[in-house]
């Protein structure tokens, strides 16, 4: 029937965009920094430089002259204490130094990828360099309030994150890496508001006999995840499970103002008794009949108290790359529509579908 070819049209198409990629392979280039450098880069780590800070440290927008006309911007990372007699500022410091040095082994050993923070070097295991990221974090992007363009992304943009995030994952898991801090802070957007997946000092290796600690972020950290025996693929999927409901919902991980506090203990109710109206933030619409709910099952399905029906990153991103592209269903395509009528209201989908998608200033690709 025309319903089934219309169908067909438009998965095969879409089909095709989102197998239309590029595959790096090639290791990333590390180079070692002049220590020096990187202080003028930074104006003596001046405050004014500074862009971000937290448990692992402090992160400053750096200016490298490569030659006479040509300089490139670029994000540092340095511990953020200062040496002290206190034994406890010294054992901070030296967690935090294992921290950077465990992010700067990891990120040297994994080829490139458009998904995740590309690392450009270090200098003496002290600093880290990597790839300026102006645009800020996906928390930053959903729960802080701001004047300041872009406004809240749309449902859609917001799936295509997930999506990109999805696909980061997966990555990491392919190359036996586990992130184990999987948040909304620890994502970030490039100058084209392409999201990346950063922050990897708690990061492991899967072959490595001697797991490490539980670690994480309250909020995001699986349950399940009590001993280093526990430690799996899983951990990080329930912590994607819960980015995921951020996403959608707009909510925070953890929103002490309200009952229950923890996203998951509110969402997976709600999901379990189909009311999914009470959870979209920011405008969640049906531009796709039952790709709220389904999207919704699979966030479900990543923070499952039962850690092996966890579905993986790969099914994660099959799931919502179906999610934004088909199939259409009875109610945005009717049986009765002619095909040519068909043909031209898909043409007209895909070009609101790339609209929406479309942040200002910004040129949308559906991969």
């Amino acid at each position: 029937s025309h319903y089934y070819l219309h169908n067909f049209i438009l998965s095969s198409y879409f089909y095709t965009q989102t197998c239309f990629c590029f595959c790096f392979s090639s290791l990333q280039l590390m180079k070692e920094f002049d220590y020096e450098k990187l202080v003028t880069a930074t104006d003596g780590f001046s405050p004014s430089r500074l862009i971000g800070k937290g448990s692992h440290g402090f992160v400053y927008e750096g200016l490298l002259h490569e030659d006479d006309k040509r300089h490139r911007v670029v994000a540092i990372k340095t511990p953020s204490l200062s040496p002290s007699s206190s034994s406890s500022s010294l054992f901070e410091k030296s967690e935090q130094m294992k921290k950077l040095e465990n992010e700067i082994n990891v990120l040297s050993s994994l080829p490139c990828s458009p998904h995740v923070l590309s690392f450009l070097g270090h200098a003496e295991k002290r600093l880290m360099v990597v790839e300026f990221m102006p645009n800020g974090t996906l928390h930053q992007l959903l729960h802080v309030s701001t004047t300041a363009p872009p406004p809240p992304p749309t449902w859609l943009k917001r799936i295509e994150i997930a999506l990109q995030i999805a696909r980061a994952v997966r990555f990491l898991h392919e190359q036996g890496i586990l992130h184990r801090d999987i948040k909304s802070d620890n994502i970030l957007f490039d100058s084209n508001w392409e999201p990346k997946l950063a922050d990897f000092g708690l990061a492991a290796h899967l072959a490595d006999e001697k797991r490490p600690a539980p670690a994480g972020t309250i909020g995001y950290l699986d349950p399940c995840y009590t001993c280093p025996e526990n430690l799996s693929t899983k951990v990080d999927i329930y912590s994607y499970g819960v980015v995921l409901l951020e996403i959608v919902s707009g909510r925070k991980a953890i929103d002490v103002t309200r009952s229950p506090a923890s996203i998951v203990d509110w969402a997976v109710p709600l999901i379990n008794e189909g009311k999914i109206g009470e959870i979209f933030g920011g405008g969640g619409s049906g531009v796709f009949v039952g790709t709220n709910l389904r999207l919704l099952r699979m966030a479900a399905r990543c923070v499952s108290s039962d850690a092996e029906s966890r579905p993986s990153a790969g099914e994660i991103t099959a799931e919502i790359v179906l999610c934004l592209t088909g199939p259409l269903t009875l109610k945005s395509l009717p049986l009765w529509m002619s095909f040519f009528r068909g043909v031209v209201k898909l043409k007209r989908r895909r070009k609101r579908l790339r609209e929406t998608l479309t942040w200002p200033g910004q040129t949308c690709q559906v991969r």
